[in-house]
């Protein structure tokens, strides 16, 4: 693994181990997810198109690609700047597991 790809793996862990929960335990946001867990959920599903346990291995930081892994920081990115609906984002990951 290049020094790139596993400075993309950090900074996605970062943002959503980090910066996604903080963000959305603010009163002013209102997100449908709070914790770690789902945002990576969220992300990885989106990125997957599809549940990402059925497209990475266990566990996922380990076994990004680098182009997984890039698309997971921008979508993070995005979530945290308020461009990607986080709302459709997480409906999309739960319809694909079959929760909706």
């Amino acid at each position: 693994m290049s020094e790139q790809h596993a400075l993309l793996i950090d900074q996605y862990l970062y943002l959503t181990k980090s910066v996604l929960p903080e963000l959305a335990r603010k009163p002013s946001t209102q997100w449908p997810v709070v914790n770690d867990h789902c945002f990576q959920r969220i992300v990885l599903d989106n990125i997957c198109n599809g549940v990402w346990y059925n497209h990475i291995n266990k566990p996922a930081y380990k076994n990004l690609s680098y182009e997984q892994a890039y698309e997971a920081v921008q979508l993070s990115e995005s979530i945290a700047k308020g461009e990607a609906d986080l709302h459709q984002l997480n409906h999309n990951s739960l319809v694909w597991r079959e929760k909706r």
